[in-house]
């Protein structure tokens, strides 16, 4: 975050809306990091093609990758 300059309050720093929308808060790790939840692609239309199986699967949510951790974290500063 930028700091802050002698009488000026810092600049708020903006959420990616895409990422707010697509990603939750899910408490820290041991190791102190952030975990984020996501849900499952392939939801959004066109269910009446899809499997029953298919639509199952989708249903339940998964925690973000380790890898992409650093992303989420830099779209979503607040959450």
């Amino acid at each position: 975050m930028p700091r802050a300059y002698k009488g000026k309050k810092t600049v708020k720093l903006k959420s990616n809306r895409g990422a707010a929308k697509r990603f939750r808060a899910a408490g820290k790790k041991a190791s102190g990091k952030k975990r984020f939840k996501c849900f499952g692609a392939k939801r959004r239309h066109q269910m009446t093609c899809k499997t029953t199986k298919m639509k199952r699967h989708a249903r339940t949510g998964f925690m973000v990758r380790d890898e992409d951790l650093g992303r989420v974290e830099q779209m979503l500063p607040y959450a």
